[in-house]
């Protein structure tokens, strides 16, 4: 009888294991992470740069609005300093379910595109830095890691994450994409290389 009832509770009990203790991000990030890499969980797909419309209220470019960062060094870099490449900006934290579901995708795209041309900007909201370094040492992803010092102006203040800006060299937002996405496609890889040729025209 104790058997039985203690088979009834055993759900529960892993079901609140999984809420409310650090493991909630890692065990809904890798179920989401399996059904993106089984096709059973249909992300939705970002807009192609080369067609998506701007949606900076201005019609400006970032630039001149910024974004002040800082390397895991603490070596002070401004979005500014990428211009010339198509950008993309990945806004993550290391408790975000469905941004750790959606690295192993970028880290692929990462590992596939000219540097020279496309920068990545992994832009973490963790409050301790320290997590977001352990997370990304653990999975061992390579791209660029960062962390605001100041609040996150437009386009970038998203009220959701994973959130995604792209913008083309001349500082211009060339497409945005709000909330859990498949990026390494022929299709998204293709649209960041098409638009980094902007710079030489």
């Amino acid at each position: 009888m104790k058997h039985k009832a203690l088979m009834q509770w055993l759900p529960l009990a892993l079901f609140a294991l999984v809420l409310f203790t650090p493991l909630r991000p890692i065990v809904l990030g890798g179920v989401q992470r399996g059904l993106l890499a089984t096709g059973l969980w249909k992300a939705e797909v970002p807009v192609a740069p080369i067609t998506a419309l701007p949606v900076v209220p201005t019609g400006g470019p970032v630039y001149p609005h910024n974004l002040p960062m800082v390397t895991p060094e603490g070596k002070a870099v401004s979005l500014s300093d990428l211009k010339g490449k198509a950008v993309f900006v990945n806004l993550w934290a290391s408790w975000c379910p469905p941004c750790r579901a959606e690295m192993p995708g970028i880290e692929a795209l990462y590992q596939k595109v000219d540097k020279s041309k496309v920068a990545f900007v992994m832009l973490s909201l963790d409050d301790n830095p320290a997590k977001a370094q352990k997370y990304l040492k653990s999975q061992g992803f390579t791209f660029p890691l960062y962390f605001p010092t100041g609040p996150l102006p437009a386009p970038f203040d998203s009220n959701s994450i994973p959130s995604a800006v792209i913008l083309g060299p001349d500082g211009q937002v060339a497409a945005r994409h709000d909330g859990m996405a498949e990026y390494d496609t022929p299709e998204f890889k293709a649209s960041l290389e098409n638009l980094s040729r902007k710079a030489a025209h």
